[in-house]
């Protein structure tokens, strides 16, 4: 009954910025790490992001730190991913999931796009 929603994608030109959220319904994630995932054209899906549910803490990839932040409301039971001074080889469609990922909480993700 679980299900993960992505939105907030779309064409940004280089340096700007664009906010993803992940909505879920059907249960909570109190004691799980969430996180955001992307595949850009021909390439293998790769971790983002991921922050604790409760603790708040979070990580990221090399390629993303300083530019990119992950949050969480806890009312909305969303996380979210600012994304500041993008870059073409961001372009990639964004996935939330757990992390580690569950294979049935995959959804159809949010595309987005840098242009020079």
């Amino acid at each position: 009954q679980v299900q993960l929603v992505e939105s907030g994608g779309g064409l940004v030109q280089a340096g700007g910025s664009l906010r993803l959220s992940c909505a879920a319904s059907g249960r909570t994630f109190s004691n799980y790490a969430m996180g955001w995932f992307r595949q850009a054209p021909g390439k293998e899906r790769e971790f983002v992001a991921r922050i604790h549910w409760s603790a708040g803490s979070a990580n990221y990839a090399d390629s993303v730190k300083g530019r990119f932040t992950i949050s969480r409301d806890y009312a909305k039971n969303t996380v979210y991913l600012q994304m500041n001074s993008l870059k073409p080889e961001d372009t990639a469609v964004y996935y939330c999931n757990t992390v580690p990922p569950s294979a049935r909480y995959w959804g159809q993700g949010t595309q987005v796009t840098v242009s020079l």
